[in-house]
């Protein structure tokens, strides 16, 4: 038996009492995943993006580990919400124009001490004012740097558009008008290098692209290293008790930690491990995270039928956004269906051994987005179901 055939046996047993659709996560992959993103911190400590995992007990499981510490957050409303159930350093990831949001913020003493907003643009300090409603609490501000790299004097980019604030120039002198305009309070900075931490530079059957990949890596890393150091020392200049740097993703992990700079690592979907996480040479890690589909439909030899399955994730539309068939081995989509709202076909020699009420596992391309689908997940450890927990959608929360 192989081992992906041994963790089909056991899914099916520990979810034997439970009728699909139904999502797990696999407690042993989790752990282990989490002490590899620890080892590879090396010492520096993980603050766990929220929307990687999108369930609250997880998010407490990882952070009673040493090695993880905070949680980024990704809109105010989450950010307040996970303030009031308890936890005391959540970092808003992105900018907000929550105004009920801002003046919830201002005006508890509690939750302006352990959440820290985003800024890249003095607009957004006029607006986060302008909402204030007569909350006086001073508002802990973070500055994110745009980590993009840019080529042949700017016409070519790579990166995703996130700051405008690219040099060390632009970043102090926002850190000025921060630190200059009252009510607020400058206490960190984040750099988020996704396409060094959230491009697999692996690619099955395509070695050339891969080395291309590797080597717009290479060079990004360098680019980044040595102008993000520079940021730093330009904002403590202006702030010289800056709390935090933040930096890195899943994919990038061991490199960013290795910066002097950086003073903590930004990291959640390699907790769960989704399919798009599956092309790296920097690290590999265990499927945690997996939803079953029942077989609904026997139409023929070699096909299946389960019920829905048209869980696509963001990002440019394409094959890799979609979930993928996973246990048992060799089934594959329809190409002329692809994972349907209601029905989706799977082919393949596996089908003919599947009996209706069977379950089919899948893997969802992201990572938390898989808890958008989902109102409970069931913790598996070995062969048994330990526990079933909300997530966020199953405790009445859509973020987004």
């Amino acid at each position: 038996m192989t081992a992906r055939a041994a963790d089909r046996a056991r899914y099916d047993r520990a979810t034997a009492h439970l009728d699909a659709p139904v999502a797990i996560v696999d407690l042993d992959a989790f752990d282990a995943n989490a002490d590899d993103m620890i080892r590879r911190a090396g010492g520096k400590p993980i603050r766990v993006a929220s929307k990687s995992v999108r369930c609250r007990a997880l998010l407490e499981r990882v952070l009673r580990r040493e090695g993880f510490a905070g949680v980024m957050s990704f809109t105010l409303a989450e950010s307040l919400w996970l303030a009031r159930s308890g936890f005391d350093d959540v970092l808003l990831a992105y900018p907000s124009t929550d105004r009920s949001g801002f003046a919830e913020l201002t005006a508890d003493p509690k939750l302006a001490a352990a959440v820290t907003v985003m800024v890249d643009d003095p607009a957004q300090l006029r607006f986060i004012d302008d909402a204030r409603a007569g909350g006086s609490e001073v508002v802990r501000v973070c500055l994110e740097l745009d980590t993009s790299l840019k080529l042949f004097g700017g016409r070519v980019r790579v990166g995703a558009r996130r700051s405008p604030l690219h040099s060390p120039a632009q970043v102090a002198e926002l850190a000025r008008t921060v630190v200059r305009r009252p009510g607020f309070r400058l206490v960190g900075i984040m750099a988020y290098e996704g396409h060094i931490a959230g491009v697999g530079d692996s690619l099955a059957g395509r070695p050339l692209r891969s080395r291309a990949v590797r080597l717009m890596q290479a060079a990004a890393r360098k680019e980044l290293a040595e102008r993000r150091a520079e940021v730093v020392r330009a904002v403590r200049a202006v702030e010289p008790g800056l709390e935090f740097v933040n930096g890195g993703g899943t994919g990038s992990v061991q490199h960013t930690a290795a910066e002097d700079a950086v003073t903590e690592i930004g990291a959640g979907s390699g907790l769960y491990v989704p399919r798009l996480f599956d092309n790296y040479t920097s690290f590999s890690g265990r499927p945690a995270a997996l939803f079953a589909q029942p077989v609904v439909r026997r139409p023929g030899v070699g096909v299946v039928t389960v019920l829905g399955g048209g869980y696509p994730a963001s990002g440019v539309a394409g094959r890799d956004r979609l979930p993928v068939p996973y246990l048992p081995e060799g089934l594959k989509y329809d190409p002329q269906e692809g994972p349907g709202e209601v029905q989706t076909p799977l082919l393949g020699a596996p089908a003919d051994d599947l009996l209706i009420g069977d379950k089919v596992w899948f893997r969802h391309a992201k990572a938390g987005e898989l808890c958008e689908r989902f109102d409970v997940l069931h913790l598996v450890a070995g062969d048994e179901v330990t526990a079933t927990v909300p997530t966020y959608r199953g405790e009445g929360h859509t973020f987004l």
